[in-house]
């Protein structure tokens, strides 16, 4: 028998009370006069029932009191040994209430963990957001201060370092936009104005918007000759157009030196289109193709700030896809180019 329940402690001490008492009682019978074996059992029986319940009633309330102070402290409702005992059938009150207590410690464990993790990220996040702004401020302040002291006067640099200036002011305005997109992208759900549209006729459209960073690049963007013009998708197409020119920016960005070619292609897959787009430049290693589409990730520092990336267009892309309940992924190897994957439902 487990001691391990107030019924099962008042159970064991009553036995041996009642053992006692009996074994009393029968010395008693034999040396001092002799008692009737009836009586002797009608005592017995007496003593082990009463102590019983008042040993039970005893321990219950002491056991109850104590187990009612650890709920309260771990916020778990009173009623929950109950129920625990109710649905596991079993009178191990000490480990019920033991499991109730790992449970509860496992649960903070992982509440610290994910705390400790979101002040990673938030420390990691200010300290990209206060860098990426950092450097347009410190140009801003240095054009400004060449043409405070004497620049403005001077043809040969004054437009020229107001067009700097400019550039500065920019990029600062395109990180805060991403920031705000991303921003309302993580904290509500994306209302999507989902519709049927042709996606042979977006990526054309988009390829015509991108025409000129592709000229400045020497980029070649092409549709995969074997692709179908008939490519219906049921999707929000201000988004997907958005998905689209992030990941083609992505790509010119990172072709190669030379005869740099981005591919666009279509495949039918399941109930879904297959969407790639892929370049043959500079690749990534493998370790860094799981954290690509993290906020302000890139994969070398130096490099990405000279293509001008603040890492925030493929967390958005990210975002965007899942959003329309599809999924996105990336292949790549270093030195033969990147390919990313996302699939939109056909319509």
């Amino acid at each position: 028998m487990l001691i391990n329940s107030p019924k099962n402690i008042a159970l064991f001490n009553a036995i041996l009370l009642a053992l006692i008492s009996g074994v009393i009682l029968i010395l008693i019978s034999i040396y001092v006069e002799s008692i009737d074996i009836t009586i002797i059992m009608v005592i017995i029986a007496v003593i082990f029932i009463s102590s019983f319940f008042l040993i039970n009633f005893s321990i219950s309330k002491f056991f109850h009191e104590k187990i009612d102070i650890i709920y309260k402290t771990i916020g778990e409702p009173q009623t929950t040994m109950k129920a625990e005992k109710k649905n596991k059938n079993s009178n191990d009150v000490l480990d019920l209430v033991n499991q109730v207590v790992l449970r509860w410690s496992e649960e903070k464990k992982q509440e610290i963990n994910e705390l400790k993790q979101m002040a990673s990220y938030r420390r990691e996040f200010l300290g990209n957001v206060s860098h990426e702004l950092k450097t347009p401020v410190f140009n801003i302040q240095g054009y400004v201060d060449t043409l405070l002291e004497g620049g403005l006067e001077d043809k040969t640099i004054n437009v020229k370092f107001l067009q700097k200036t400019q550039n500065s002011v920019n990029r600062m305005i395109a990180l805060v936009e991403d920031l705000e997109e991303i921003s309302k992208l993580e904290s509500v759900n994306l209302e999507l104005n989902v519709e049927s549209f042709n996606l042979y006729e977006l990526a054309t459209e988009v390829i015509d918007f991108m025409e000129q960073k592709a000229l400045l690049n020497k980029t070649k963007i092409i549709i995969n000759p074997i692709a179908s013009k008939s490519i219906k998708v049921l999707a929000d197409i201000r988004r997907i157009r958005q998905v689209m020119i992030n990941l083609i920016d992505n790509a010119i960005k990172y072709g190669k030196m030379d005869d740099p070619v981005v591919t666009i292609s279509f495949y039918n897959f399941h109930d879904n289109y297959l969407i790639e787009i892929q370049d043959n430049g500079i690749g990534m290693p493998e370790e860094n193709l799981v954290r690509v589409f993290e906020r302000f990730y890139r994969t070398e520092e130096s490099r990405s700030r000279d293509k001008g990336g603040m890492g925030l267009g493929l967390a958005i892309v990210k975002h965007i896809i899942e959003a329309h309940r599809q999924t996105i992924s990336v292949r790549s190897n270093l030195g033969e180019g990147t390919t990313f994957s996302f699939t939109l439902k056909m319509a």
